[in-house]
């Protein structure tokens, strides 16, 4: 190798070999891809809470339904009770504009001031 183009392409081809085979050892093929603990406990964490959140998800499904229907049931008697109050109201007005008015007129004796100074 006497040519100066010779030694500059060689050493051109070294460096993109050495580049390439440092990629290769640092890419580590031979590898096996072994699972990190942390997120094998992570994993298993996440099947816990979806598992709690579905009972959860149940419980509050339970307890709204028995909400609503004591709910329906509390609006029934809250109807009901108006209707009577209103029943009972009539049925007072109709009586006591029949009847004659219950006022009594008092009359007092004049109010007297004595001063002592």
């Amino acid at each position: 190798m006497a040519s100066h183009t010779g030694r500059l392409y060689a050493l051109a081809f070294a460096l993109v070999a050495f580049f390439l085979a440092w990629a290769v050892v640092a890419a580590h093929p031979w590898a096996t891809a072994g699972t990190d603990p942390r997120l094998r406990a992570l994993a298993v964490r996440e099947t816990e809470l979806r598992r709690e959140a579905k009972l959860v998800n149940q419980v509050v499904a339970q307890r709204w339904a028995l909400y609503k229907s004591e709910l329906q049931v509390r609006r029934s008697r809250i109807a009901a009770a108006k209707t009577r109050a209103t029943q009972i109201a009539a049925v007072s007005s109709a009586s006591t504009a029949s009847a004659s008015p219950s006022v009594r007129v008092v009359t007092l004796p004049p109010l007297t001031i004595t001063r002592t100074s």
